[in-house]
C-alpha cells in the first residue's frame, strides 16, 4: 500500500459517518493506511476542523464502542475538512489547494452524495485538472432512476475519468459471505458438475429486512425496492450464482461473465409483469414485539404513495446451463426476519428405491446464508435410527465465522482498500449497469401500464400473500415458510 489522499464528498452525511469513516478507522488500526495518507471530508456545512474531528470521533465511538487511545491521535492527524458546494464552482479552489503538489499520490474521490450532484462534482474535478492518472472516483448507488438517467450520469462522470478509474460500488459484493460464495463455486470441484439444468430444480434469493424506511422516507419514496435492492444487490447475487467459471480472477474476466448472465435474462414485459412479479407495501403491524407504523405513516412519505417496499419476481435465464430453471427473487422491508440467503434446491433422485414407508423424501438443498450468519448448510437425506428404513432430512452445516475464528472485515473496509489498490473486481462496469437497467425498466413500465399498485402486507409478515402464490404456481414454496 502506497500513501493516498481520499476526498470524501458528503463527508458529514449518514453513510460517511455510519460506515465509511469507522471503516477507515478500523483499517488504520490494522496498519493498512500507510504514513503520508490523508482523509479529507467535504460538505456544505461551515465547520472547523476541530468540529469535524469531534463528529467523526462520536461516530467511531458509536460504531466501535471505544477507541484505542494510543491509535486515535494518529488517525486524527489524517483527518481534514473543507466546505464546498457542488453547485458553486468557486468553492472547489480550496480542494485543489489541498491536493496541490501531490500528483503522484493515489487520489480517491468518494462521491457519497445524491447522484444529482455527481455531474457537478466531476465537472469541477475535471476543470481544475484534479483527475490525475493515479485518481479513482467511487460512485454510490443509486446510479440513476432508469437506463436513460444512468447513461447521463455515466457520460458526465466519464468526461473527467476513464472507465478504468470509475468504481461503481455495491457494498453487498464486499461482504465476506459473497466472497465465500465465489470460493464455493470456483474453488471446489464438488458442486460444478451439479450446477446446471437437470440437476438443479430452482434457486431462491432472499434479502429480507425487519426495519422500515427509518429516516430515509423522502429518498426511499423516489426509489422503491425494485431500484434500491433488485437492480443492484439481488441481480449481482444472481450473477455470481449463474455465471460461467471465468478464465481467471482478473477483474474484467469476472465482469465479462456476469454481463453474459444479465444479457441472458429473459425480459419481463407487458402482461407477463403481472404474472411474474409482485410488489407490496407494508401496513401497520409489529416488529420485534413492538407495534410499528405502516409505510404511508412514515416521515417524508406522501399519504397516497404508490412506492413498493417489497418485490418478488420470477427470473429466467435463456442459456444452455440454465434453460428451464426458475430463479425466484424477493426483498422487502418490515418482514418477519432479517435474512439474506441463497437456497439452491436440487432435483429428486431419478428413481427412489424406498417405498412410502420411508417417509417424505424431500430434495437435497444447499442454503448459503449471507446474514445474519455467514454459513453454508447442505440438507441431505439420512436413515433415522431404529428399526426400518425411514429417511429424514439432516443438515450438514458449516459456520464460516466459527471455523476461521477471525474478525470479519466490514464490506466497506474491503471495498475502500480495493479502490486504493486499483482492484476493480468487486465493482460494476458500465455495461453491467446498463444491462441491469435494460432488464429492470420494462418491469417498472409494466407496473405503470397495468396500474399494478402495491399489495398491502402486515409489518412483521413475509410480505403479500401474492408472493406465495407466485412461487406456488410452479409447485414450490419460499424457504423459511415451508
Amino acid at each position: 500500500m502506497q500513501p493516498f489522499d481520499l476526498v470524501l464528498f458528503g463527508g458529514t452525511g449518514d453513510l460517511a459517518m455510519r460506515k465509511l469513516l469507522p471503516a477507515l478507522y478500523r483499517r488504520h488500526l490494522a496498519g493498512q493506511i500507510p504514513p503520508g495518507s490523508r482523509l479529507l471530508g467535504v460538505a456544505r456545512g461551515d465547520l472547523s476542523r476541530e468540529a469535524y474531528v469531534a463528529l467523526v470521533e462520536a461516530s467511531c465511538r458509536a460504531s466501535e464502542g471505544s477507541l484505542d487511545a494510543t491509535q486515535w491521535p494518529a488517525f486524527v492527524e489524517r483527518l481534514h475538512y473543507l466546505s464546498a458546494d457542488a453547485l458553486r464552482p468557486d468553492s472547489f479552489g480550496a480542494i485543489a489547494g489541498f491536493l496541490a503538489g501531490r500528483d503522484e499520490v493515489t487520489r480517491v474521490f468518494f462521491l457519497s452524495t445524491a447522484p444529482a450532484l455527481f455531474a457537478g462534482i466531476c465537472s469541477q474535478i475535471g476543470r481544475l485538472g484534479l483527475a490525475t492518472p493515479a485518481s479513482r472516483v467511487v460512485l454510490e448507488k443509486p446510479l440513476g432512476q432508469d437506463l436513460a438517467t444512468a447513461e447521463i450520469i455515466n457520460q458526465q462522470v466519464g468526461a473527467a475519468f476513464g472507465e478504468h478509474q470509475i468504481y461503481r460500488i455495491d457494498h453487498y459484493l464486499g461482504k465476506e459471505a459473497v466472497q465465500n460464495l465465489m470460493a464455493l463455486r470456483f474453488g471446489n470441484a464438488l458442486f460444478e458438475p451439479l450446477w446446471a439444468r437437470g440437476r438443479i430444480r430452482h434457486v431462491q434469493i432472499t434479502v429480507a429486512e425487519t426495519i422500515g424506511v427509518e429516516t430515509r422516507g423522502s429518498f426511499y419514496d423516489q426509489t422503491g425496492a425494485l431500484r434500491d435492492m433488485v437492480q443492484n444487490h439481488l441481480l449481482q447475487l444472481l450473477c455470481i450464482i449463474a455465471m460461467e467459471p471465468p478464465a481467471s480472477s482478473d477483474a474484467d474476466a469476472m465482469r465479462d461473465e456476469k454481463l453474459k448472465v444479465l444479457r441472458a435474462l429473459r425480459p419481463i414485459t407487458g402482461a407477463a409483469v403481472l404474472a411474474k412479479t409482485v410488489r407490496g407495501q407494508y401496513r401497520a403491524g409489529a416488529s420485534g414485539g413492538k407495534p410499528v407504523s405502516g409505510y404511508l405513516e412514515e416521515t417524508g412519505v406522501p399519504v397516497d404513495s404508490g412506492t413498493e417496499t417489497f418485490v418478488a419476481l420470477k427470473a429466467e435465464i435463456d442459456s444452455w446451463r440454465w434453460a428451464g430453471v426458475p430463479f425466484y427473487l424477493r426483498t422487502g422491508k418490515r418482514l418477519q426476519e432479517k435474512v439474506s440467503e441463497i437456497v439452491v434446491t436440487f432435483e429428486d433422485v431419478p428413481h427412489s428405491i424406498f417405498g412410502p414407508s420411508a417417509g417424505v423424501q424431500s430434495p437435497n438443498r444447499l442454503r448459503i446464508c449471507l446474514q445474519p450468519c455467514d454459513s453454508i448448510t447442505l440438507t441431505i437425506l439420512a436413515k433415522s435410527p431404529g428399526d426400518g428404513m425411514r429417511l429424514k432430512p439432516v443438515d450438514l452445516s458449516l459456520d464460516l465465522a466459527a471455523s476461521f475464528k477471525t474478525q470479519q472485515l466490514d464490506a466497506y473496509e474491503r471495498l475502500l482498500m480495493d479502490v486504493v489498490k486499483g482492484n476493480l473486481t468487486l465493482f460494476m462496469r458500465r455495461d453491467e449497469l446498463d444491462a441491469a437497467w435494460r432488464w429492470i425498466d420494462p418491469i417498472r413500465e409494466g407496473w405503470a401500464q397495468h396500474d399494478a399498485s402495491p399489495k398491502g402486507y402486515t409489518a412483521g409478515s413475509w410480505g403479500p400473500a401474492a408472493s406465495s402464490v407466485l412461487i406456488g404456481r410452479d409447485g414450490f414454496g419460499w424457504h423459511g415458510e415451508l
